[in-house]
């Protein structure tokens, strides 16, 4: 299985749940791929924006709430709002935007989500849908299923666990012992390679005007 279909099938059940959650009870595969496509693309110029915001506001990637909510800002997420643009010129903060996806967050439509997703006790059921209440998301219950040992590590370094350690790779047999000495190699080859040649002096004598003379 390819990556892109990995990261299809763990975005599948959210969006099940999302759809369940509205009063959903059953919908088309092809309508389900094409929700989830959607979803990928929503989520991916997401991450992009925020990338782009990152680079932009500190020179690195790594995150803050104000690149994500400039990102979320750029996606149309946050609305009513200002731009930063017409916030400058009024010299007022419009807080309207990020006030509605607060509540958003915090209110039952999003509660309703979480509970059929299992992460909140089932309170208030919808008719006709059983869903069992716990505190492990569809994720971890099946990561749990799968590894009867308990063992994190059966998942580390895959899209499911935690990022791997990086480990020094030795080459036997050869003149350097791992990656990164042969790799420096290749630079310094290539570094030499590309070295313009060096003048070599002329040996022929020069008048005192500043002409070369003619050798004999």
């Amino acid at each position: 299985m390819s990556s892109n279909a990995i990261y299809i099938s763990l975005l599948r059940p959210p969006v099940l749940h999302i759809l369940r959650a509205a009063g959903f009870h059953a919908t088309k595969p092809a309508v389900l791929d094409t929700l989830v496509d959607l979803t990928a693309r929503y989520l991916i110029l997401l991450a992009s924006n925020a990338a782009t915001h990152a680079q932009e506001n500190h020179n690195d990637l790594v995150l803050t709430v104000t690149d994500v909510r400039m990102a979320l800002q750029d996606v149309g997420a946050l609305w009513p709002q200002k731009s930063a643009m017409e916030e400058n010129l009024l010299d007022e903060e419009d807080m309207r935007g990020v006030d509605n996806f607060v509540k958003w967050m915090m209110g039952a439509d999003n509660r309703e989500i979480r509970r059929v997703a299992g992460l909140i006790e089932n309170e208030d059921s919808i008719p006709g849908i059983e869903v069992p209440a716990g505190k492990d998301d569809f994720l971890t219950a099946l990561k749990k299923k799968h590894n009867k040992t308990g063992e994190s590590s059966r998942f580390q370094g895959t899209v499911m666990g935690t990022v791997a350690e990086e480990k020094p790779i030795r080459i036997e047999g050869g003149p350097v012992e791992s990656l990164q000495d042969w790799g420096a190699s290749l630079r310094a080859t290539s570094l030499k390679g590309n070295t313009p040649p060096s003048r070599q002096p002329s040996l022929a004598p020069t008048s005192s005007t500043g002409s070369p003379l003619t050798p004999i």
